[in-house]
């Protein structure tokens, strides 16, 4: 192969018959024109030249073939090229590229889009989505926070045949037993109310009911709560069958096909990632929150500020599993939200104060998006390493912020 500059002149004139003068004048019209009509093309032994395509047309094509497919791809981000969306496989992969070898047909582009709009319209599956937690003790001196998770928790029964998976994690105060204790049993009692209802909860206010009754009974158990051999580290000074000082937040997130259902209780939080914006489904139960506040006073409590705001000068939160003492202005009711699932939902991270102190929900959402993508890339769209990663990595970034509290965190990879 070689490459040869040719001189061709206008007009279809051999070159060499034009005058010595126009040679020599280098501005002439001729010269101009051969300067235009000089071409590089390459030689190949046994193979016929073709004409090199007008960059005009190439460009042309090039938007024909892109246009369509960003129409058949709206959620594609903009940082990302075709190319490299192809490259990943998959099927959105194997759609482009299909399209991008008939994208001269016109059959070929409406069946490209009629199969981008059923793949669009498909409903998300009943699996259970890839998930990691991370729990430190920090610098506390005994560790108090749990998590619990637990995959297809139930099927149910009724015609919808939806699974649900449950995760939550629960920050302990005053001892561990608690948190403990609602980790074992609450989600075999949000398990227990779904069976008793002859179909599936479709509205918030159904929802509500269901865990308002859940933490109820969890509440009630906690309050009869026995020392026994399952907490051998439990440091509680009063192990008596009511031991009234020791409680625990609780936030618990009930995820099945169409929908993400939280309940929260006290100062720990659920962040939605949607679209790389993150969603609060929680919303931190303060003693100075205003109708938190309204609410104790009107029960004839206190807010004291002691280092913070707090239940009569004792309770940083105003809800709680637990706490008798400090009834009925500290309430195990939690507020409840359902949230329908989109294309564009990304992640969701439950996780206790211990980070909430010291990371805000914007930097927890774009250090799980970041290590996804990573993972996305280096082992498979949506890897379980990759979740672990990032609840790992928000957990150190909480310790390095100097958080004085445990931390746990929860990070669920909600992609399709």
């Amino acid at each position: 192969m070689a490459e040869i500059c040719c001189g061709m002149v206008a007009g279809g004139e051999p070159a060499g018959t034009e005058t010595t003068a126009d040679i020599c004048d280098i501005t002439s019209r001729a010269a101009r024109r051969r300067r235009i009509a000089i071409r590089r093309f390459k030689l190949v032994a046994g193979v016929d030249l073709e004409a090199e395509e007008p960059e005009s047309e190439r460009k042309r094509k090039m938007i024909e073939v892109a246009a369509p497919i960003k129409e058949l791809l709206p959620d594609l981000q903009k940082d990302v090229s075709i190319g490299k969306v192809a490259s990943t496989g998959g099927e959105i992969g194997e759609k482009i590229a299909a399209f991008s070898c008939s994208a001269a047909s016109d059959d070929s582009r409406s069946a490209a889009k009629e199969t981008a709009a059923a793949a669009a319209a498909a409903t998300f599956s009943n699996e259970c989505p890839l998930y990691g937690v991370m729990s430190v003790c920090g610098r506390r001196r005994d560790m108090e926070d749990s998590i619990s998770v637990h995959p297809d928790m139930l099927q149910h029964t009724s015609q919808s045949k939806d699974i649900y998976h449950f995760f939550a994690v629960f920050d302990g105060h005053g001892c561990s037993h608690v948190a403990v204790s609602c980790k074992e049993r609450m989600h075999e009692i949000v398990s227990e109310e779904l069976n008793q209802l002859s179909t599936t909860p479709a509205t918030t206010p159904e929802w509500k009911k269901l865990m308002d009754r859940s933490f109820f009974r969890m509440d009630a158990q906690a309050a009869s709560w026995r020392g026994g051999s399952e907490i051998p580290t439990c440091r509680c000074e009063f192990q008596t069958p009511k031991c009234d000082h020791v409680g625990s937040t609780a936030v618990v997130s009930v995820i099945f096909k169409q929908h993400i259902v939280v309940a929260n209780c006290g100062d720990s939080r659920a962040v939605l990632c949607r679209n790389g914006t993150p969603v609060p489904l929680s919303d931190d139960h303060k003693p100075d929150r205003p109708d938190e506040l309204r609410r104790i006073e009107d029960a004839g409590g206190r807010v004291i500020y002691w280092d913070g705001a707090r239940v009569l000068g004792v309770l940083a939160m105003s809800r709680a599993i637990g706490d008798n003492y400090l009834k009925p202005f500290v309430i195990s009711e939690p507020d409840v939200t359902v949230t329908e699932r989109e294309d564009g939902d990304e992640c969701l991270i439950l996780a206790s104060d211990g980070l909430w102190d010291v990371v805000t929900n914007e930097t927890a959402c774009q250090i799980v998006r970041m290590v996804l993508r990573g993972g996305a890339s280096a082992g498979g769209v949506g890897s379980q390493k990759a979740c672990a990663d990032a609840a790992t990595l928000l957990a150190k970034l909480a310790l390095a912020r100097h958080s004085a509290d445990n931390v746990s965190v929860v990070v669920v990879d909600l992609r399709r």
